[in-house]
């Protein structure tokens, strides 16, 4: 392959709001340079290899990851945490503990039922199960071979770019989540997690109050119109 693709690879991928696979940058090139191109897989891995290798060397702040069965630039772990402090997680994309316990559940479980997963969180699940469709961090993959042919639950590509995996395969083992837990910096997480349920939580009990508040107010007001009238 020569080595203009290289340059040409990075571009795509750069240019690409999502993970591109390694057949979309070859259809691409293809497209543009003819179909007897002579470029493999292989050749597109190769490539991201050697592009790594030389952010590697120039101490560069970025790298290809490799998730949801493509490629992607992103940061280095380095700076995620200056990154993270510079643009905070928007409230639509910002998971409850109750949907991450049933995403980890589908994840470490899948394809399993409604019923099955209600029977592990001992809780209904029909609120969490709908947010992570909303989100397409889970999907319907069929029915069980079971009585009433219950809904089959499993995660998307989105869940995968979410968590920055390339296959539900590289989800952590779970002596690998107890080390995990131990450290420093999921504890911050976590811990900021936490504090943002909660103000989430007090912004929606605010804005119940003021709805009351407003209802209330044009209860009052229709009142004194009928008064008026009479």
């Amino acid at each position: 392959m020569d080595n203009i693709y290289n340059s040409v690879i990075e571009a795509l991928i750069f240019a690409s709001d999502d993970p591109i696979t390694q057949s979309e940058i070859i259809n691409a090139i293809k497209a543009i340079d003819g179909l007897d191109i002579d470029i493999t897989a292989e050749d597109v891995e190769i490539a991201v290899d050697e592009l790594n290798a030389n952010y590697i060397s120039f101490g560069s702040a970025f790298i290809i990851l490799k998730i949801a069965h493509g490629y992607i630039h992103a940061t280095k772990q380095d700076h995620a945490k200056y990154v993270g402090y510079l643009s905070s997680e928007k409230t639509k994309r910002r998971l409850s503990p109750a949907a991450l316990e049933t995403l980890a559940i589908v994840a470490y479980k899948q394809p399993l039922t409604k019923p099955e997963l209600e029977h592990i969180r001992g809780v209904n699940s029909d609120y969490t199960l709908n947010t992570l469709l909303e989100k397409n961090l889970v999907t319907i993959s069929g029915r069980a071979e079971t009585v009433g042919r219950p809904l089959l639950y499993v995660t998307t590509d989105e869940f995968l770019k979410y968590f920055g995996l390339r296959e539900v395969s590289d989800l952590p083992k779970p002596r690998e989540i107890e080390e995990i837990m131990k450290d420093e910096d999921f504890l911050e997480q976590k811990r900021r997690i936490m504090m943002a349920g909660v103000e989430e939580k007090a912004e929606e009990e605010e804005l119940q109050s003021e709805l009351e508040q407003n209802n209330e107010m044009e209860l009052e007001s229709d009142l004194e119109n009928e008064n008026s009238s009479e």
